[in-house]
């Protein structure tokens, strides 16, 4: 590739070719299944070849299972793992190169039959870490954003493995009947070593035999046969009891039982395992044989998809609300002295309780904290503790099972299963019930919790940022919030000063303000008024960001030409809102509040802000990425407004 002008692979973003490739293949299965994987992931990742195999016996060999190449399905083929980039991933590695892959394995012919420049793998592992095939994409330019295919790929990895073991088993398993077909003599010649579970099983539930495999699903050792009932090794829960009772009222009538899937508990370790049984009786009724198979991985997956499904949808949402997000805007002391307090927490997993009156940003921040950790790449889950009704509240955050309370019609996955791996922000934590609080302090303290109605303990690994504009040390001297709850909360406090303690903010954001409802409501405001600016700056702000960012857009609303108009009803009289009563102030809870700088005059806070901005563009005034544009001024009355304001080049900081 000397000489050869370099691409990187683009990749849209991580929701999006989870979204994709997710509703691609949720509804498929078996082989249609591996053929809509490839085909999304090398649509989702922007790459034009991908595709899943499985590794044959002795491991030196592997076969493709579906193969998507330049906008088709091509052949599937099977060739030896030696001298190709596969053989590292089919030894258990993932593996990543950006370009030159040619080069890199000269021994593989197809590579440079397909004409490719890079490569991205990873394993199919089992439950016991064996590599049972790999998924790969291919692509004929560099992929220099290797990484994050690599991280997509993992998460339908063990989605294909899942399948690729259902496979293999429904194989297994024909094969099996197909023998049992031909000989019965030949079956119990086998019943032994047979790679099918083999139980027989008295009117009572009582085992009478068990073959290798069933010993090896259930936990049990040969010895513990004699006198273990089948209906032992199910759990107490309802949804278990229910379809065990059900499984063994349809063999006492003679009725079919194929398929039917069991939640056990084996003998040795406790540990849930699903099996997929197939019984029916004896001639003489006198016994039952049953025939299973270990269904457990398949169970878990398709849980795991119903969490995908759930987190996807929400990612949606969370999608259709994330064009409005804006930068935090400001250049006071006290906003940089908030933000710098945010990038040493971030880097953490600690608990993060956020401060500060109603309207301030405290989403803001808790979006900042996220997106800067190292849970960027997982989702940010929101609660809002004060708009859900205080019966639904916990199973929003935990999750139900079918039948906990009336309506509950379906299992429900909750918010903290949601963020799994992620962040869970629960804004308005002041309001949270009392009930809930117990478990929420579980969940803080043993990072497990159980859903509503179930009895199974969840493990979670969730990052926890707290929102509040509460005095909650008042909230604990009444008896409203834990005060333990408080103490877990309240690792990291970050306090948000008012807009009113920090004036010099205004400036800046009104203009932000300004042009961002311009381009959505299709008005050209050029100009803001001395006198309207004056009276923004002097506003009192009882209800901070929020309230100025309403103010500007019902005024950019209103205006009827290039100036700004804020009109007297708009805004209401500076005098009246400096005697009404704000809010009662939020406690410092544990820091001081920062002292109200003295006001600046309305130059003084224009002068600051040109002075950022220029500072920012490296003093160039002109083109679409000099300060005029960012000021949204004509280059020509920016220059005028420097010489009024004193701003000249020589100036090395801020005053």
């Amino acid at each position: 590739m000397t000489g050869a002008k370099q691409f990187t692979v683009q990749t849209p973003s991580d929701d999006a070719a989870l979204r994709e490739i997710v509703e691609g293949v949720e509804s498929e299965t078996g082989d249609r299944f591996f053929y809509s994987l490839v085909k999304h992931l090398a649509s989702a990742l922007s790459c034009e070849y991908a595709f899943v195999s499985e590794l044959l016996a002795g491991g030196l060999r592997f076969r493709t299972r579906a193969v998507w190449g330049r906008g088709s399905f091509m052949e599937n083929f099977e060739i030896p793992l030696e001298g190709t980039p596969c053989e590292a991933v089919l030894n258990g590695k993932s593996a990543h190169h950006p370009e030159r892959i040619c080069r890199l394995f000269p021994a593989d012919g197809g590579l440079k039959r397909w004409g490719v420049e890079s490569y991205c793998g990873v394993p199919l592992l089992n439950s016991a870490g064996t590599v049972v095939g790999h998924l790969a994409i291919l692509s004929e330019r560099p992929m220099l954003d290797g990484p994050r295919g690599l991280a997509t790929m993992r998460i339908f990895a063990a989605r294909a493995r899942a399948e690729l073991e259902r496979l293999q088993t429904e194989d297994a398993l024909r094969s099996a009947n197909e023998a049992l077909a031909r000989s019965e003599e030949r079956f119990r010649d086998l019943f032994d070593e047979a790679p099918i579970a083999y139980v027989h099983e008295d009117p009572d539930s009582r085992f009478i035999e068990a073959n290798r495999t069933a010993l090896r699903i259930l936990g049990l050792k040969p010895e513990e046969i004699a006198g273990m009932t089948g209906k032992s090794l199910v759990p107490d829960t309802p949804d278990a009891q229910r379809a065990v009772s059900g499984w063994l009222d349809s063999m006492a009538r003679g009725t079919a039982t194929t398929g039917t899937v069991l939640e056990l508990r084996r003998k040795d370790d406790g540990k849930p395992v699903w099996i997929q049984c197939w019984s029916s009786l004896a001639g003489d009724g006198s016994y039952s044989r049953t025939m299973f198979i270990d269904v457990t991985d398949r169970v878990l997956m398709e849980r795991e998809k119903a969490r995908l499904e759930a987190q996807n949808t929400y990612l949606i949402e969370e999608i259709k609300e994330a064009h409005n997000f804006e930068e935090i805007v400001g250049q006071s002391r006290a906003l940089a002295e908030m933000i710098e307090k945010v990038k040493l927490v971030a880097s953490t997993d600690s608990t993060v309780l956020i401060l500060g009156e109603t309207g301030t940003g405290k989403e803001l921040v808790a979006r900042a904290v996220h997106s800067t950790s190292e849970r960027r790449n997982r989702p940010l889950v929101k609660v809002n503790c004060a708009v859900l009704p205080t019966g639904l509240i916990e199973s929003e955050l935990f999750g139900h099972e079918k039948g906990a309370f009336t309506g509950a019609t379906d299992h429900r996955i909750g918010r903290f299963e949601l963020a799994h791996g992620g962040t869970i922000f629960l804004d308005e934590i002041g309001d949270m019930p009392a009930d809930v609080q117990v478990k929420l302090l579980r969940v803080l303290q043993e990072h497990e919790f159980e859903r509503l109605g179930g009895s199974d303990s969840i493990k979670v690994d969730v990052r926890v940022i707290a929102a509040t504009n509460r005095d909650l040390l008042r909230s604990i001297a009444e008896g409203a919030f834990r005060q333990d709850l408080y103490y877990r909360l309240n690792v990291f406090p970050v306090l948000l000063p008012p807009l009113r303690e920090r004036p010099e903010d205004i400036l800046p954001l009104v203009h932000y303000f300004v042009r961002r409802f311009s381009l959505k409501i299709g008005r050209k405001i050029t100009r803001i008024p001395r006198e309207t600016m004056e009276r923004l700056v002097s506003y009192y702000w009882p209800g901070n960001v929020r309230e100025l960012e309403n103010v500007i857009e019902r005024s950019v609303i209103l205006s009827q030409g290039s100036e700004l108009e804020v009109a007297p009803g708009v805004l209401p009289d500076s005098a009246a809102v400096h005697h009404t009563p704000a809010a009662a102030p939020l406690a410092a809870q544990g820091e001081k509040r920062p002292v109200s700088p003295a006001p600046q005059s309305l130059d003084q806070v224009e002068r600051t802000h040109i002075l950022e901005v220029l500072m920012r563009t490296s003093w160039r005034i002109e083109g679409p990425e000099g300060a005029a544009a960012l000021l949204n001024l004509n280059p020509s009355t920016l220059r005028s407004r420097m010489k009024k304001l004193g701003v000249r080049r020589s100036t090395k900081a801020l005053s």
